[in-house]
């Protein structure tokens, strides 16, 4: 069975700095890097991917940046329901997650025709978290749940970590995530799928990573003994 690999893309704008141009510039960077990420995680048998793509906090950045982010968004996106992009290429099954709702409503049609587009691809599946925040996801189970209960659907006894799988926006849960830009922390990605995800830190930038980086770091997990608390 192939890995379920997640990544937290942190350290554009440092690395934009490190080249003297502006902050939100090293977004342009950063999607570059992703269409070769998409390529190594095909060469290193990832069956599902799920990357931290656009933060709740993250649509609090000032106007100009977010601006110029969601640009860049609507450009990569959009290219990738051509027969020539990257994702088409290598079959990619794409889904997103997260309060799309909150995205301009273009940006909401992209997300829904590429989804369309890909459905039946079967390389592997890749998850990009939009206007996401794990506390967020676990907010909006909470309210469907309750609604539920209330309605009579679901009887409170009945609740427990399965049930509640069922109402987050994605069951699956990540066997590595790997997070870029030096900082050890989770920063509210998926904060109930990651409970027993290894966990791997790189002081460098996203722009910067390699695909040795990539297989160091699947190289690590497969070394690491997972007991899950036994």
């Amino acid at each position: 069975m192939g890995l379920h690999l997640g990544l937290i893309m942190d350290g554009n704008r440092r690395f934009a700095k490190k080249l003297m141009l502006e902050p939100w510039k090293g977004h342009d960077y950063g999607a570059k890097k992703l269409e070769e990420v998409l390529r190594w995680c095909k060469d290193e048998d990832v069956e599902k991917l799920t990357i931290y793509t656009l933060s709740m906090q993250n649509l609090n950045r000032p106007k100009h940046e977010l601006d110029y982010l969601m640009n860049i968004i609507r450009d990569i996106f959009k290219k990738s329901q051509e027969k020539e992009s990257t994702i088409q290429e290598l079959g990619l099954k794409v889904e997103f997650i997260g309060r799309r709702d909150l995205l301009p409503q273009d940006v909401q049609d992209i997300f829904g025709e590429l989804e369309k587009k890909t459905k039946n691809n079967t390389t592997y599946t890749i998850r990009f978290c939009v206007a996401y925040g794990g506390r967020e996801e676990m907010v909006d189970a909470v309210h469907l749940l309750a609604k539920d209960i209330k309605e009579g659907k679901i009887q409170p006894e009945q609740v427990d970590e399965d049930l509640i799988d069922s109402y987050v926006y994605m069951k699956d849960q990540p066997d590595l995530i790997i997070r870029t830009g030096g900082d050890h922390r989770t920063s509210n990605f998926l904060i109930w799928q990651s409970a027993y995800s290894e966990w791997l830190f790189y002081d460098k930038t996203w722009p910067e990573l390699t695909q040795e980086d990539i297989q160091n770091a699947i190289d690590d997990f497969q070394g690491r003994e997972r007991r899950f608390g036994r």
